[in-house]
């Protein structure tokens, strides 16, 4: 008969505090194929831990230890879960059944880390041969102590494995429950299965065919009460027990080799969706304390992408309005010069600008594609019996190019109206809704007349609407040609400012300095008064100033949201912390069924990243909603991108693994037996 494992000289100690305690005091063993072996002594005489090192889940301090001739004593913890999930099964006292788990769940669990899934039909297959093919859908909760155990033999069948341990099978059971696990342990070892039990009661020790008593570490007696083995084949045996059979198949190879492997842990799809499927179930196992996990990520994903939207659509607001004052565009007012005695003049009141400026400016400056000379002021509107005060401004036709101007309904003047100093008006949106509004609709207005100032003009197009920048109401205006302004309605001979299109915002500076040469010749100023002659802005620096701030808003905005998602994440490392510590046991069953390190990682870490991602997508769901109220019923401009849910879903799920990780690494770390035995 072949030695199954052999163990010499093996020592093992404990400390407690400054104490050493020696389970273990050069226990030598020999266990064949085929033994049914059982194991005696009074507590704390070692029988436990010599199982545990039997069992892989402990490491000897001293000593040898061989499966099948190989020495497994100082293996790394990976290469023993290896072994362990393809040589071992074990049954436990507490039967350590996952209780959110059914018992077709529970049984099919070491096939995760031995195949990378979990199959169904021979999980069923167990459950028939041990009598519980009916309550295969059932929890441990729904079955009794000798049904529970039943699962716990069919788990530990599940890889057929050469060697069964069993600690105290039958120590939380009834009579009955007993005679009915002690048959099928009976009939294991028939089909060829070695079986070793750990127990303290007589009757069962004496129905083994072998017998060792242990006592202070070391073993005192090694009995044969039955030299007859069952040679290794497969076969289905009836169990009769009490009028009810129970069917066990067992397939038992004599020399099975154990496979090399290289310690990597191999991902794939199937063992990535058993893992996702292991994490949704433990975290709907803990609803209220999963829902406040995800309320920090939703919050702080929501606070952040609510931030980068109200910043986006800020950004874009000011964009828009920059756009409707003209893109590449100078804008050159007249400046205030000294008086006499130094006293400060009225701004303008030497150096007034011409229409003959602008055309100046156009026709000599190089760069310069266009100019619009402006004269606005305050006016008074009427039309039938409404009034309304409002901005009058007068400017060219090219207003609606430089200024991306063009009526939605109607048309602008002409320039030949212009020279005509005719009396036609292009209205604003405001404008058009104060004079031309009816109950709920708006009355059609081109061609009608109105007063401004008590001068009649036609209506001939409406403004696109603009709205506000600041406290300014951009449609609250009535546009009409340059000249009518000037010598119709305000009375002036000179304009109040001259837009410079430029075509190549990169040479304004250049503009800017040809602009004031050409304008200082024009109006001869002297030496001692140019520098305050004539005020020359840069819209484009303004608009890119703007554009910075707003950025620079957004992202602080966005820093202090975030702060959030680091609450929320501390959340999910304190959370997972405590589910480790509740888990301790279950982390001990994964590893004794063959989980590697890897494996325990990837579970805590996929429980922690989809915590963080279903946070997140409520958080962008939530996020849409504050958008949509500010943006309704407040009028702020947001605008939510591509780009930022993105960004949302890169936060949630680095959230769930940096502080994920932490945990993960603490479960994986943990020892088998110290986890098995955690109270």
């Amino acid at each position: 008969m072949s030695s199954l494992l052999e163990l010499k000289n093996i020592h093992k100690r404990y400390h407690m505090g400054d104490t050493v305690i020696s389970a273990l005091k050069g226990v030598d063993l020999t266990i064949e194929d085929g033994d049914f072996l059982a194991i005696m002594g009074p507590s704390g005489s070692g029988k436990s831990t010599l199982m545990h090192v039997i069992g892989l889940l402990d490491v000897p301090d001293e000593g040898h230890y061989k499966i099948r001739g190989k020495e497994v004593a100082k293996l790394a913890e990976d290469e023993l879960a290896i072994l362990r999930r393809k040589t071992i099964g074990f049954i436990f006292q507490q039967f350590n059944l996952l209780p959110r788990m059914t018992a077709e769940e529970n049984t099919t669990l070491p096939l995760i880390y031995s195949e990378g899934k979990m199959d169904v039909e021979r999980g069923q297959e167990m459950l028939r041969k041990v009598g519980l093919e009916e309550r295969a859908t059932h929890r441990p909760n729904e079955l009794s102590g000798g049904q529970q155990q039943r699962v716990a033999i069919a788990r530990s069948l599940i890889n057929r494995p050469s060697l069964i341990l069993a600690d105290e099978p039958t120590g939380n059971l009834d009579s009955a429950s007993e005679k009915e696990i002690l048959s099928i342990l009976k009939q294991l070892n028939d089909s060829g299965i070695t079986v070793v039990i750990v127990t303290h009661e007589e009757d069962i020790g004496n129905k083994a065919r072998r017998l060792i008593r242990m006592r202070d570490g070391v073993i005192v007696s090694d009995q044969r009460l039955d030299q007859s083995q069952s040679q290794s084949q497969s076969q289905n045996i009836e169990i009769e027990n009490e009028g009810k059979a129970v069917e066990v198949v067992v397939e038992v190879v004599n020399e099975k080799k154990i496979k090399s492997d290289n310690g990597i842990f191999k991902l794939h799809l199937d063992h990535l969706y058993q893992h996702l499927n292991q994490g949704i179930k433990t975290l709907a196992a803990n609803k209220v304390r999963t829902a406040l996990s995800m309320l920090g990520i939703m919050i702080g994903v929501a606070s952040v992408v609510a931030m980068l939207a109200l910043g986006r659509g800020a950004q874009k607001a000011i964009e828009d309005q920059l756009t409707s004052l003209g893109s590449n565009l100078l804008m050159v007012r007249p400046g205030a010069v000294k008086g006499a005695g130094g006293a400060r003049a009225e701004v303008g009141a030497t150096t007034r600008l011409t229409i003959e400026d602008a055309v100046a400016i156009k026709e000599k400056i190089a760069n310069v594609n266009d100019t619009i000379p402006n004269q606005s002021g305050k006016g008074q509107i009427t039309y039938a019996n409404k009034n309304w005060s409002t901005t009058v401004k007068g400017v060219t036709p090219s207003y609606t190019r430089v200024k991306s101007a063009v009526p939605v309904v109607g048309r602008f003047f002409t320039e030949d109206e212009n020279k005509k100093r005719s009396r036609v008006a292009v209205i604003g949106a405001t404008v058009l809704r104060e004079l031309f509004s009816n109950d709920n609709s708006i009355a059609n207005p081109i061609g009608e007349m109105i007063k401004i100032n008590k001068i009649n003009f036609q209506i001939i197009g409406v403004l696109p609407e603009k709205g506000a920048a600041g406290f300014h109401d951009q449609d609250d205006v009535v546009i009409i040609p340059v000249l009518t302004a000037m010598y119709r309605v305000f009375g002036k001979n000179y304009v109040d400012s001259i837009d410079v299109e430029m075509s190549d915002s990169k040479k304004a500076d250049t503009i800017i300095d040809d602009v004031t040469e050409l304008m200082i010749n024009r109006h001869k100023i002297p030496l001692s008064r140019r520098d305050d002659a004539f005020q020359i802005r840069n819209m484009v620096e303004i608009q890119e100033a703007l554009s910075a701030s707003t950025k620079t808003m957004t992202i602080l905005l966005s820093a202090i949201a975030a702060i959030s998602l680091l609450v929320g994440g501390i959340g999910i490392m304190n959370i997972m912390l405590v589910s480790v510590t509740e888990r301790t046991k279950e982390i001990g069953l994964r590893k004794a069924i063959g989980a590697k390190r890897g494996d325990i990682l990837l579970q805590f870490l996929i429980e922690s990243v989809t915590v963080s991602l279903i946070g997140g997508i409520f958080g962008i769901i939530l996020a849409w909603l504050i958008a949509f109220i500010l943006s309704t019923f407040v009028g702020w401009a947001t605008t939510i991108t591509v780009s930022s849910i993105m960004l949302a879903f890169i936060f949630s799920a680095s959230i769930g693994v940096i502080f994920g990780i932490y945990p993960a690494k603490k479960a994986s770390m943990l020892a088998p037996i110290d986890a098995l035995r955690y109270e």
